[in-house]
């Protein structure tokens, strides 16, 4: 090995520190601390925010679930506290603050306006296809739902969304499969119905 390529090894592990490194790092001075912080947001807070706003269907709230979610690890790494997997407890403490929040809720309703932020610029039927996905989601059982978004939309592998749930992955596996039956189910009449109207 050249001393070119051991420099350039230590250069890029020194700017791409692992979850577990940055998560130490939070426990040392506060330079260091908020650096990691910025580092571990820039990684997960797009995954964590977007499971707060599928589940919660509140973009304010999730937003605010997001900040808290990350003041909470921050919290747990000046304490010190061990923690295996970086991606997996930050969703568990975004999923236990939606939980507790809507064990609490005493709203019925879904909102669905931040579901088309995002949608303005494209064609009706998709705006309406993406509707009927949120719709159909919002039918599904909460313990379907909740494994087939972080599956789907946050990207967790079976034996993540386990861990943060707290069931077997095959229970999970069982979850998610039923969840796209289900989804299927609720969707064909409607997708049926758009081909028509093409």
């Amino acid at each position: 090995m050249t001393v070119e390529t051991m420099n350039h090894e230590s250069t890029a592990n020194v700017q791409d520190p692992s979850d577990l490194e940055l998560f130490r790092q939070l426990s040392k001075e506060e330079h260091v601390a908020q650096a990691a912080l910025t580092t571990l947001y820039r990684r997960y807070s797009q995954r964590v925010y977007t499971y707060c706003r599928k589940v919660l269907a509140d973009q304010d709230l999730a937003k605010d679930f997001l900040q808290e979610t990350f003041v909470r690890i921050y919290d747990t790494g000046k304490q010190e506290k061990p923690v295996d997997n970086i991606p997996a407890y930050l969703m568990s403490i975004a999923r236990n603050l939606c939980l507790t929040h809507k064990s609490r809720s005493t709203r019925q309703y879904v909102e669905f306006e931040d579901f088309h932020v995002h949608t303005h610029d494209v064609p009706y039927e998709q705006k309406e296809l993406l509707g009927l996905i949120q719709m159909s989601l919002e039918l599904l059982p909460e313990e379907y739902r909740e494994a087939f978004i972080l599956r789907e939309y946050n990207g967790l592998a079976y034996n993540e969304i386990a861990e943060v749930v707290g069931v077997s992955v095959h229970l999970i596996k069982v979850r998610i499969f039923r969840a796209k039956k289900r989804l299927r189910e609720i969707l064909t009449p409607y997708l049926n119905d758009i081909q028509h109207k093409a």
